[in-house]
């Protein structure tokens, strides 16, 4: 699998939060658009929690289109006609990055499984600002992402302030609640209690743990939504066969459409991704806290930073309340950072950032183009 992604191996590696150095550190990522003589033009998309690289294209596995596909393209709030745009498999992924089901070195073919170490956010960046600078730009114009996607920008801000002009945090906090690190918990302890689990090791048994996995999605997948959402979507209507009866089956068979909803979403997942990255990169969103990484004052992590920041929410998220994004913004006008709040009024709940919400579509083009205006492309 690793072998069909675009991706570099960095044979000196990297040195892990958790005290591992990971060597050989594969990173994959996909690119869109041209870039510049000088690489002024460079835009990092930084991926959520269970998309990928394919931001902007139909998914190798799935053939559905790319996971943010009505943002990035030919003309789309962010234009490839204009910018250079990289969208990169996290470190831990099931893309092709170095993760769980990747080979543990040249020599040795066995995958890591649930061997490989534990990484952090911060780790995902270190990764990506390799590939990054492997790929000649020593400056991105913006980095750009919603959710972990968030988390990822808030730490190339914090760690990489002169090598970043703009950030756009989205439907993100600066850390992980107890609340989402409790669902997390439950959607983990779902794949644990698989019987197709085998500790971790379900590929040497030629098993899948399909069914833990599909009930962490649905679980996770409830919190991406608002119940304004699910009420206007499907209510308590009854699901009917097509012979216009109504699907009785068993007393827990598929009744409400809302359930149907949720198994297609747990099963479709399954066919692309890894149970074993899943509990990884959950787990680095879990540990994610970065005012906790500077002695609990979040404002010192943007101390003097250059950088000009455009902080999105949305009214009905209650996975990042808006009440965090205000956290953060605070913290960056104490920093003396150039920031910008919007607060997006929507039903839609977390996932409205990768729905058709034309405000959100018009702040990004719009930050992106006065970004640019300050910035002096000449594109």
């Amino acid at each position: 699998m690793v072998s069909e992604h675009d991706s570099v191996v960095f044979d000196q590696g990297l040195d892990l939060e958790c005290g591992v150095h990971l060597s050989p550190l594969r990173v994959a990522y996909r690119a869109y658009g041209t870039l510049a003589p000088d690489a002024s033009n460079a835009i990092l998309v930084c991926h959520p929690l269970t998309a990928d690289q394919y931001v902007a294209e139909p998914h190798p596995l799935t053939g559905k289109p790319g996971w943010w596909a009505r943002m990035v393209g030919p003309g789309r709030p962010i234009d490839t006609d204009r910018f250079f745009v990289i969208c990169v498999n996290v470190l831990g992924g099931c893309m092709g990055s170095s993760g769980p089901c990747t080979a543990r070195s040249h020599d040795d073919a066995t995958l890591w499984g649930t061997e490989f170490p534990p990484v952090t956010i911060r780790d995902m960046v270190q990764a990506q600002a390799m590939l990054v600078e492997h790929l000649g730009i020593t400056r991105l114009f913006a980095v750009i992402g919603g959710s972990m996607g968030g988390m990822q920008v808030l730490q190339w801000a914090a760690d990489f302030p002169e090598r970043v002009f703009a950030a756009m945090p989205i439907a993100t906090a600066s850390f992980h609640s107890a609340q989402n690190i409790a669902f997390n918990e439950v959607s983990r302890q779902a794949i644990f209690a698989d019987p197709d689990w085998h500790n971790g090791h379900y590929r040497e048994q030629g098993a899948v743990p399909a069914r833990g996995l599909a009930v962490a999605r649905m679980m996770a997948h409830i919190t991406y939504l608002s119940e304004e959402a699910l009420t206007r979507k499907f209510g308590r209507r009854i699901r009917h066969e097509p012979s216009g009866g109504i699907a009785r089956g068993s007393l827990f068979g598929e009744m409400f459409e809302v359930e149907s909803y949720l198994r297609h979403q747990g099963s479709s997942f399954v066919r692309r991704f890894d149970a074993n990255s899943y509990l990884t990169i959950t787990r680095a969103m879990d540990y994610f806290d970065l005012g906790a990484d500077h002695n609990g004052d979040l404002s010192s992590a943007f101390a003097r930073t250059p950088i000009r920041f455009c902080v999105v929410s949305f009214t009905s998220d209650w996975l990042f309340p808006t009440s965090q994004s205000r956290t953060l913004a605070r913290a960056l006008n104490r920093a003396g950072a150039n920031v910008s709040f919007v607060e997006i009024d929507s039903d839609r709940g977390h996932d409205a950032f990768l729905l058709d919400e034309p405000d959100l579509d018009r702040t990004i083009r719009g930050f992106i183009g006065g970004a640019a205006e300050h910035a002096g492309l000449g594109i």
